[in-house]
């Protein structure tokens, strides 16, 4: 595994690729990403990349918001902003399952954030982590999921 990487794609890789899933799917509906993680989920065969996601309105009303559809296209744009060696995993090697979205209830990093501190971490210095691996975060994660999406294809890739 990779320093700085959530199961062989870079933090950085994975924020950018959810900034842009968030401008070109979920902006235009007035909704936004409040807080993500994620983790390669190892339990699949093959393996694949779980995020999940809290989300939030911008406004008090989401235009056209069809979350399966909206979802889907999303796991799809952080597929295709991925590199090339996650595109041929997915595509050639078949050795990597869809992205998945778990799109979990609001508070539920602040729920991350309490079980932190109370395991010693200062609340002043407190980050999400971009990728989790324990056990008892992922048990705080998975327990308020309210939906849960996979890209509908496999992202673009050639050799």
């Amino acid at each position: 595994m990779v320093a700085g990487s959530c199961g062989g794609v870079g933090i950085t890789s994975l924020e950018k690729a959810v900034a842009a899933a968030e401008a070109a799917h979920l902006i235009p509906h007035n909704m936004r990403v409040e807080e993500f993680t994620g983790y390669a989920d190892n339990t699949t065969t093959p393996d694949h990349y779980v995020i999940y996601w809290e989300l939030s309105p911008t406004t008090d009303q989401t235009e056209g918001f069809s979350a399966d559809y909206l979802m889907g296209q999303c796991c799809l744009a952080i597929e295709e902003s991925l590199d090339a060696t996650y595109k041929e995993m997915r595509v050639y090697d078949r050795s990597i399952w869809p992205l998945e979205i778990k799109v979990v209830k609001n508070g539920t990093f602040d729920r991350l954030m309490d079980f932190a501190v109370s395991s010693g971490a200062s609340v002043a210095q407190y980050k999400p982590p971009r990728c989790v691996r324990s056990a008892s975060l992922l048990q705080i994660l998975d327990a308020p999921v309210v939906s849960a999406h996979f890209s509908p294809r496999p992202p673009t890739w050639s050799m």
